[in-house]
């Protein structure tokens, strides 16, 4: 019945906890820094308006990755990758490599857009 399928969609819907992680990376891959996202829970579609900065130098832009991971957790200690996109010199497509090009040459303005995740 109808009832039914609300019932299971509120339950599905209050299973998602989700959260991001935004890595800095080097050259190397290894990690500069890392922030994270505030936790929206039982959206099954959030949306994170939230700003970071990472100190990098301005000769350094060409020479580091920012990797931007999107989390379900499930439990307080399991959490399963939801998908993954990477802007800066391991860009994950031409879109983020794009992204990040105008975002070194916007001086301080603010480039703001929307990418698809990669399947984790």
């Amino acid at each position: 019945s109808s009832s039914k399928q609300i019932w299971r969609n509120l339950a599905l819907q209050l299973l998602l906890t989700n959260g991001s992680s935004l890595a800095l990376l080097n050259s190397m891959g290894q990690e500069i820094s890392r922030c994270k996202t505030s936790i929206r829970r039982s959206q099954p579609n959030p949306v994170f308006k939230e700003t970071f900065v990472f100190q990098v130098a301005l000769f350094q832009l060409s020479d580091v990755t920012l990797m931007v991971s999107i989390y379900n957790r499930r439990n307080m200690k399991r959490k399963e990758m939801i998908g993954w996109v990477a802007l800066g010199q391991n860009s994950s497509g031409e879109e983020e490599l794009l992204h990040w090009q105008d975002m070194k040459e916007s001086g301080n303005q603010q480039v703001c857009r929307w990418h698809t995740l990669l399947e984790a």
